[in-house]
C-alpha cells in the first residue's frame, strides 16, 4: 500500500548536522501528519517533531531550537534538519505517517511507520 524510504542517518560529531528524509510512495490520497520519533537503548519510543497538512508543527522540548522538520506535500516527503547535535540525541529515528487516507481504506485512514535510521552522535 504505502511504502517509506528513509535516510540521512549516520554518525556525525557533537554539533554537528544531519538531515532525515523519509519518502512515501504509493496511492496516497493525503496525509494529515508526518512526524518523526526516536528511540534511544533502552528508552521508549518518543516523538521528535510532527507537521500537519495545515502546516502546524509540533516538537520534543529537548529539540527545540535545534531540530527544524519540514515536508514536501507534492513529493509526500518529510524532512528533519537537526542542528547542533549533542550526544543524548543518538537514536534510531523513525518516520511516522498519521492518518494517511487510500482509496477504499475509509475516512479515519491508515498510520505507517518507516524502518528507522540510526543516528550517532560521538566524538
Amino acid at each position: 500500500q504505502v511504502q517509506l524510504v528513509e535516510s540521512g542517518g549516520g554518525l556525525v560529531q557533537p554539533g554537528g548536522s544531519l538531515r532525515l528524509s523519509c519518502a512515501a510512495s504509493g496511492s496516497i490520497l493525503s496525509i494529515y501528519s508526518m512526524g518523526w520519533y526516536r528511540q534511544a537503548p533502552g528508552k521508549q519510543r518518543e516523538l521528535v517533531a510532527a507537521m500537519t497538512s495545515g502546516g502546524s508543527t509540533n516538537y520534543a522540548d529537548s529539540v527545540k531550537g535545534r531540530f527544524t522538520i519540514s515536508r514536501d506535500n507534492a513529493k509526500n516527503t518529510v524532512y528533519l534538519q537537526m542542528n547542533s547535535l549533542k550526544p543524548e540525541d543518538t537514536a534510531v529515528y523513525y518516520c511516522n505517517l498519521n492518518r494517511v487516507l487510500l482509496p477504499g481504506a475509509g475516512p479515519r485512514g491508515m498510520d505507517f511507520w518507516g524502518e528507522g535510521t540510526l543516528v550517532t552522535v560521538s566524538p
